[in-house]
This record gives C-alpha cells, sequence and structure tokens, in this order.
C-alpha cells in the first residue's frame, strides 16, 4: 500500500488544490442545509420533521442536476485533456437544456400538487400541513440553481474549482441572513417560519444565477461560444446520451431510492422521532463527507485528464488507485472524528441545542454510530463510482454498482425492519447501510480488471 501512495513531485499538491476547493464549496452548501435545520428546528420538532419531509422531492432534483452535472464532466474533463473549448461549449449546451427542463418539470408538479407529493411521503396529516407552502415555493428555486450549477461544474472540470466555492459561498451568505430575517420576523419582516426559510432559499438561488451569468459573459479563461452552446449538434448530443445518460439515471435511480429510506421512515410508528433525528444527522453526515466528495470530484479531473493526454491504461490504473487509497484513509480519519465527537459534543450539546425529543435523540445517536462505522467503505464507493469509473467512461456498470445494492438490499431490509417487523432503531439504522456491504467488494473487482479505462472522445 505504502508504495501505491508513492507518486511523482507535485501529484499530491496539484490533488489538494483541486480538492480543497470542492470540499470547502462542500462544506458551505451543507453548512446551508445545516443552518436552514437549526433555524427550522427551533421552531419545533415538527416543523423540522416537516422541512425534512418537504425536502425530499427537492433532493432528487438536487440529485439529478448533481448527476447531469457528473455526467458532463465525463466528456469535459476528457476534452479539456485534447484543449478542444469548442466541444466544451457544446456540452454546456446540452447540460443547460437538459436541467433547465427537468427542474422546471418537478418545480411545477410541486407547485401544483403539493399535498399530493408530500402524502406520498408521510400520511402524518400535521406534518403535510406545515409543508405545503415550503415545497411550493423552494421548488422553483432548483431551477436558478441547476443552471449555475452546471456552469459551476464546467469551471470544475476544467480545473478551476474556486468560481464554485465563492459562487455557494455567496448564496449562503444571502440564504443564511434571509433566514435569520423571514423565519423570526426581523427588520420589520413578517415572521413567516417554515415557509420563510423556502423564500430565503429562493432569492439566494436567484442572485447565485446571476453572479454565474455575469461572470460566464465576462470570462477570458473560457469564453461562451453561443453557436456551439445553443446548436451543440448531434455529435455531442449522442455523446453526451450515451455517457452522461447511465450518469443520469444513476443519480435519479440513487435520489429516488434514498427518498425511499426517508419515505419507510415517514410510516414507521414513530415516524416524527425517526424524521427529526435523520433531518440533523443527515446533514452531519453530508457535513463529515465533504472531504470524500471533495477528492472524487479532484479524481474525477484527474483521471479524465490523464485519459485525454493519452497516457498509457497501466499509467491511468496506477493513478487511480492511488486517489483510491487515500480516499480510504480519508474514510478512516472521519470515522474516528465522529465516533468522538458524538460522546463529547452531539449528545451533550448539539442534540439539546436542537431540542430534539428523547426518542429521536435515541435515534439520532444510533444514526450517527452507523454512519461513522461504515464511513470508510463509504469514501471508497464515492471516489470508485463518482469519480475513477464516470471519467474513465464506465458510467454504466458504476451506475450498476450503485444503484444494485441500495434497491435489492438497503430498501427491501429496511422495510422489512422499520414496517413489518418494527424492529428496535439501531437495527432500522443498520439496514439503511446493508448496500455498502456489497458497493465496495464489487467496485473492487470492478476497478482492478481495468476494463472502465476508455478514451469518450474518440470517434
Amino acid at each position: 500500500m505504502l508504495r501505491a501512495l508513492r507518486r511523482e513531485s507535485g501529484f499530491y499538491r496539484r490533488l489538494w488544490t483541486l480538492a480543497a476547493p470542492m470540499i470547502l464549496q462542500n462544506i458551505i452548501t451543507t453548512s446551508l442545509g445545516f443552518a436552514d435545520i437549526f433555524m427550522v428546528g427551533l421552531l419545533g420538532n415538527a416543523e423540522m420533521a416537516a422541512a425534512t419531509a418537504a425536502n425530499v422531492p427537492v433532493f432528487i432534483i438536487q440529485v439529478v442536476i448533481f448527476g447531469f452535472q457528473s455526467g458532463m464532466a465525463v466528456l469535459v474533463s476528457q476534452y479539456w485533456g485534447r484543449g478542444d473549448t469548442d466541444s466544451i461549449n457544446c456540452c454546456l449546451g446540452v447540460a443547460l437544456y437538459a436541467v433547465t427542463g427537468f427542474s422546471t418539470l418537478l418545480a411545477l408538479i410541486t407547485f401544483l400538487f403539493p399535498a399530493q407529493v408530500l402524502r406520498l411521503i408521510t400520511p402524518n396529516e400535521e406534518l403535510v400541513e406545515l409543508a405545503v407552502r415550503y415545497i411550493q415555493i423552494v421548488g422553483f428555486s432548483y431551477i436558478f440553481n441547476g443552471i449555475s450549477s452546471i456552469y459551476a461544474g464546467i469551471q470544475r472540470s476544467t480545473e478551476y474549482p474556486a468560481f464554485g466555492m465563492l459562487l455557494f459561498g455567496v448564496s449562503m451568505c444571502v440564504n443564511t441572513f434571509l433566514n435569520f430575517v423571514l423565519i423570526f420576523g426581523h427588520f420589520g419582516a413578517p415572521a413567516m417560519g417554515i415557509t420563510g426559510a423556502a423564500a430565503a432559499t429562493l432569492v439566494s438561488r436567484v442572485v447565485e444565477f446571476a453572479i454565474a451569468a455575469v461572470f460566464a459573459l465576462r470570462s477570458r479563461r473560457l469564453p461562451l461560444r453561443w453557436s456551439c452552446i445553443l446548436r451543440p449538434g448531434r455529435a455531442i448530443v449522442r455523446s453526451f446520451l450515451i455517457y452522461s445518460t447511465p450518469v443520469v439515471c444513476n443519480e435519479a435511480m440513487w435520489s429516488v431510492g434514498t427518498s425511499m429510506l426517508t419515505v419507510i421512515m415517514g410510516h414507521m410508528a414513530n415516524s416524527q422521532d425517526m424524521l427529526a433525528a435523520y433531518a440533523l444527522v443527515g446533514n452531519i453526515d453530508k457535513l463529515s463527507t465533504v472531504v470524500c466528495f471533495g477528492l472524487a470530484g479532484s479524481a474525477a479531473v484527474i483521471v479524465g485528464k490523464e485519459i485525454g493526454q493519452g497516457h498509457s491504461r497501466e499509467r491511468v490504473y496506477e493513478v487511480s488507485w492511488t486517489l483510491l487509497l487515500v480516499s480510504m484513509l480519508v474514510g478512516g480519519a472521519v470515522m474516528a472524528l465522529l465516533l468522538v465527537l458524538l460522546p463529547v459534543f452531539f449528545r451533550p450539546v448539539l442534540f439539546p441545542l436542537f431540542q430534539l425529543a428523547p426518542g429521536a435523540a435515541e435515534a439520532a445517536t444510533y444514526l450517527a454510530v452507523v454512519y461513522a462505522v461504515f464511513m470508510p467503505m463509504r469514501a471508497f464507493d464515492i471516489t470508485n463510482i463518482t469519480g475513477v469509473l464516470r471519467a474513465g467512461g464506465d458510467a454504466r456498470m458504476a451506475s450498476l454498482i450503485d444503484i444494485g445494492p441500495l434497491w435489492l438490499a438497503a430498501i427491501p431490509l429496511m422495510a422489512l425492519a422499520g414496517l413489518v417487523f418494527q424492529a428496535p432503531t439501531w437495527v432500522v439504522c443498520i439496514a439503511m447501510q446493508a448496500e455498502n456491504l456489497l458497493k465496495c467488494p464489487i467496485g473492487l473487482i470492478r476497478f482492478h480488471g481495468r476494463k472502465w479505462i476508455n478514451d469518450v472522445t474518440q470517434g
């Protein structure tokens, strides 16, 4: 293992130079979600559970946007290695058409049929009533967020991840300030409660979009070519469909599957406690995996560029193996940190701060332990699936490895434990993570087979 970690001079500097802005961007966006949950949680456990339920369809929108972004990156990183900026603009055009259409459709569904959508998630009418206005407003924010996220993804895949960090940093500041004003009614504004959180999100996403648009129009590093964006051409559309559709389908199926876990919680006997615990610990988990996703993002850029520059398959394999080992080591460090923080900070300080009821605090403890223990495996899976395999053009197999264990193991096991057998909470929490016991070994076998290494820009 130590031999595999030895790389040429400058390798790790390049890795962390790419990863650091992505990590900071992930911290910013995750902290925003954490701030939302904290402020809404001050209103009560019911409001926090309602926001969690309402964010299920929003989560699906977010993850599918990430899927378009990741699928686009498969092509863009390799085109960047070849210096083909016209093709990069064409990829941007296809992705913008796709994301705008998808996010607009879901925004209209959540606006026109909010109660019907929410009842698919939870039968608790109190939560549905609290969440209706929230889901109607917040859905439209992701039309603007989708466009800005795609452009930030273009910059990231062309080795300028700092743009996304700065963009979403401004968005977070605007959102947090408006949360403070609109949820609680400061500076003469009405106290809108949970609806204020949705309004704050919408305004911050509009600001985010405006900043991205101005930067894109003025950029000399990667100037916009409107002929390529508006008419990307059949060849690019075909390449996008071949290499991006599996990624988008993967993220869509993964987000729906993960949302099904929330739906199962919403139908359990202790649904309010489970949803409140998941609202808090789910954000802790997102915050704890920011380094893993940052490494995965930098791995995608590095591997894609290595292939685009025409390096040998063995060289690409060796570089990728180093990246996977680094990810596992980082996952182990995060696991140790979480297990230390649980008894010294989470339980005595954080859980009471969020005013968790005793049942919710117990569920949150179990969730935190399970997330921590599985962290090294999850860190490997994140980099292998979203970074290495996708960047190598092996999107179909990456999708199967990602969603198969979720739908075939985690969802049925959690449904059996939580709804049929009404098992103890800790059993339900372990069932949620059953997918990782399958993903890691299957992904390792695929990686060592080397069939994932493909130049997607040829032909």
